[in-house]
């Protein structure tokens, strides 16, 4: 049965200026719901991120009805829950748990989030070659949303090898041998020379992270530059890609679009995404358009 009170919240380091509140409270705001979301930030607790399985017990049995999940989390609380979706369970990552009859499922939006997105800000860059820097939770999710948006073959870099390698494993396993391979950051000269785009998703440009995710002179005009991060909107990576001509994507609209997956799951009711898409751009400028 539909209920009208929902407490849920989001688990991550360093999440203090997440935009994930006001955006699932707005829409529940006119949605006629009591709708509370609150963070759960280990930096402030002063926990690692091994904590995740303890703050989620907790959140469970004080009547939460789901939580969101970032970095450093997506992975770590994977053996924590009951059961996973289908998509989670295939990318080895999960960013939202649904608490439903005494069982935590887990759940993956940030695949369909980061396709949304990149379908409507970047509807016509070339898909031939595809670095993508970070292999983590987020970056999981993203080259499975690359790959499925047509990409014919994704180069993942991580300063892991081992990270990096077992995600291009997975990905040859459910895409076809070919359209993965893996490199560490010391190729990202000769693989950039040569790529159509790259697709940023480590924490670098965060609030809590700021900075460039690698040197300023690889990037080149004929690159367009996707970035995962999407507070602040506009990273030092975006920024001077801009400068010299790159089209780009903030994260703005992956946060929308797997905000409205998340809403959904939370509560079963569909989510206005364009009222979402307006929320963000007020909340943070505009959202998505390539320049």
């Amino acid at each position: 049965m539909a209920k009208d009170s929902y407490l849920v919240g989001l688990i991550g380091a360093g999440i203090g200026p997440s935009l994930s509140p006001a955006l699932h409270e707005r829409e529940a705001d006119r949605q006629g719901l009591r709708y509370l979301y609150r963070l759960i930030d280990i930096d402030v607790l002063g926990v690692g991120p091994e904590a995740v399985g303890e703050l989620l017990r907790s959140a469970r049995d004080t009547g939460f009805d789901g939580l969101n999940i970032t970095h450093p989390c997506k992975q770590l609380v994977i053996e924590h829950l009951d059961a996973l979706s289908p998509q989670a369970e295939a990318l080895g990552a999960v960013n939202t748990v649904v608490f439903e009859d005494g069982r935590a499922v887990g759940h993956n939006t940030d695949v369909t989030g980061f396709a949304a997105s990149f379908a409507r800000g970047l509807p016509d860059v070339p898909l031939e070659k595809v670095v993508q820097l970070g292999a983590g939770g987020a970056g999981a999710a993203v080259a499975h949303a690359t790959l499925t948006l047509g990409a014919e073959r994704v180069t993942v870099v991580d300063a892991l090898a081992d990270r990096a390698a077992d995600l291009a494993a997975s990905l040859n396993r459910h895409f076809g041998d070919g359209r993965a391979t893996h490199a560490t950051p010391d190729r990202l000269p000769e693989l950039l020379a040569g790529a159509d785009g790259i697709v940023h998703a480590t924490p670098t440009g965060m609030a809590a992270h700021p900075g460039l995710p690698f040197a300023a002179e690889l990037l080149h005009p004929g690159l367009w530059v996707a970035e995962v991060v999407y507070r602040p909107l506009e990273t030092e990576l975006l920024r001077t890609a801009r400068a010299i001509g790159c089209a780009t994507l903030d994260g703005g609209g992956m946060a929308v679009f797997q905000a409205v997956d998340a809403f959904r799951l939370f509560t079963g009711r569909e989510p206005d995404s364009a009222r979402m898409l307006a929320d963000i751009a007020e909340l943070a400028g505009a959202v998505g358009t390539p320049k």
